[in-house]
């Protein structure tokens, strides 16, 4: 994995959150691959492990992840990760703060990959949307939201892939279907934590739109990319109250 910074602004706390016992029926339930990625392949795909060559990016992220649960209380929630500006690492942060709440054996996450201009998270996980992704499903619901889950090969995380490449997600993400779906999504298991890949704050309406449907924003900014002027005009498109704090991330 190449060394990435992953710092954080008003995202601190502990780094001992302990892994538990499973206790909900999803976890249970569900069927894993055969093959779960092994360190070195997390490490080609850019993942976070658990062994100790990439020990501080883990625990930042795992920093973020007890951030995150404290600010939520009781139950689980919907996070919107979303850049800066392009090719600051949104995407990059998303899917391992997805995997560092998988690491908790007692959670589950879901991964949903809402930029929909530049979707990546499926090449980036080696993951084939063979039946479609979240705007297929908005576009086609009979086919089943269960079609269009993808294991990772993370135990416990799963990828609702964009699917269809579209211009403009306004339509989609102000839906009623969309705010349905994530209610479903997330109310089905008390185990699931959800977090959508956004697109940038920059040049699109979208961040703000999704920003409705989340619980909590995490803002990601290029380190060395974004000004500091540029940080706060993000910052102030969305509400106080859910914004968990800026990621400084050195990754594109």
């Amino acid at each position: 994995m190449k060394k990435t910074a992953v710092e954080a602004i008003d995202i601190a706390g502990a780094m001992n959150v302990s892994d538990t016992v499973p206790t909900g029926h999803s976890i249970a339930r569900m069927r894993e691959q055969a093959h779960a990625l092994a360190p070195i392949e997390c490490e080609s795909k850019r993942l976070i492990h658990r062994e100790e060559s990439v020990r501080p990016q883990s625990d930042a992220f795992r920093g973020i992840r007890t951030r995150l649960l404290e600010m939520a209380g009781e139950g689980n929630f919907v996070t919107l990760v979303v850049a800066v500006s392009p090719r600051s690492g949104a995407s990059f942060v998303a899917r391992n703060l997805a995997t560092a709440f998988a690491f908790d054996e007692a959670k589950t996450s879901l991964l949903v990959d809402c930029n929909l201009r530049y979707p990546n998270q499926h090449k980036a996980l080696g993951v084939e949307p063979a039946t479609g992704g979240l705007i297929d499903f908005l576009e086609h619901p009979s086919r089943g939201i269960a079609s269009i889950m993808y294991p990772t090969g993370v135990p416990r995380m799963r990828l609702i892939p964009a699917g269809t490449s579209r211009e403009n997600g306004a339509e989609y993400f102000s839906s009623f279907r969309m705010r349905a779906v994530l209610d479903s999504l997330r109310c089905r298991y008390p185990d699931r934590y959800l977090f959508l890949d956004g697109p940038p704050v920059k040049g699109s309406p979208d961040a703000r739109i999704l920003a409705d449907l989340a619980d909590t924003v995490v803002l990601v900014a290029g380190y060395g990319r974004d000004t500091p002027a540029a940080i706060s005009q993000a910052v102030a498109n969305f509400d106080p109250a859910k914004l968990a704090g800026v990621v400084f991330n050195q990754s594109p």
